[in-house]
């Protein structure tokens, strides 16, 4: 029998219960395609990490419980605190590397973790009688961040108290779609939701924000955007666009440490 190290993170928090919850498994060598969809399956998180360290480099993929996703926040923030805080990683910088190959550093500040992503520019997107149905609020913007859709509201509390329809949501053509609006005690507010990529609603999203900090940051005049996720169990982002990067610092904590065990 085949055993797995397996870790859950809370991702973007000081406490547990609270953040994103992650599963983070670190590999020696890639499991099936089909095995780590189980896997993610299994968990039933949003999302689960698996990543191979080669040459230094950390390559790693994410899968939610159904599908494999290209770009995931929380569980590589997760996965860095792994190896940061028990796989005694040496220095401050972990490098991370995606399917496409794109560089995802992380950085170790104290007890904060950094990310630093790529960001996505926004279209303008026309606004139809189905996003207020979806939403049930008319939004003031639609826009088409590559494979997500983002919705400006005009107010925090239309974002907290929104009850989405999440059978129209699931048939958008993108996995998954972001609201969000100006803030009152960090600067903007956010939610997300995803049931096309069987997740009804994303506790704390790091890839949303590579969308909604430059679209912010033009907004506000400003390059650095405190951001909270306003979903049941809320997180917090401190985020800086500069040079087409995103920057996403948050802490973490480690709720379950234990093992997989496969036949």
């Amino acid at each position: 029998m085949k055993t797995l190290p397996f870790y859950q993170v809370d991702a973007f928090t000081d406490a547990i219960f609270k953040g994103n919850p992650a599963g983070v498994c670190p590999l020696n060598e890639w499991l099936s395609e089909e095995v780590m969809q189980k896997i993610a399956a299994e968990n039933n998180l949003s999302e689960t990490a698996f990543y191979v360290k080669k040459n230094g480099t950390y390559h790693i993929r994410w899968f939610t419980p159904t599908v494999e996703i290209p770009l995931c926040g929380h569980a590589t923030l997760a996965s860095a605190f792994v190896e940061f805080q028990n796989n005694n990683q040496l220095g401050d910088t972990i490098i991370f590397k995606n399917q496409t190959n794109q560089e995802l550093p992380v950085i170790k500040k104290g007890n904060i973790i950094q990310l630093d992503f790529p960001a996505t520019e926004s279209t303008p997107m026309k606004i139809d009688d189905i996003h207020q149905k979806a939403f049930g609020h008319k939004p003031s913007e639609a826009l088409n961040c590559g494979n997500m859709q983002l919705f400006i509201f005009d107010s925090e509390e239309i974002i907290k108290n929104m009850t989405p329809d999440l059978g129209i949501i699931s048939t958008f053509e993108c996995v998954g779609v972001t609201v969000t609006a100006k803030g009152t005690e960090t600067d903007i507010v956010c939610r997300m939701f995803a049931p096309q990529s069987g997740i009804n609603e994303d506790p704390v999203t790091g890839s949303a924000h590579t969308k909604l900090i430059p679209y912010w940051s033009k907004k506000l005049g400003k390059t650095n955007i405190t951001s909270t996720q306003v979903s049941k169990r809320t997180g917090f982002l401190d985020c800086t666009f500069i040079n087409n990067r995103v920057t996403m610092a948050g802490k973490a904590k480690l709720y379950l440490k234990g093992e997989i065990y496969l036949d």
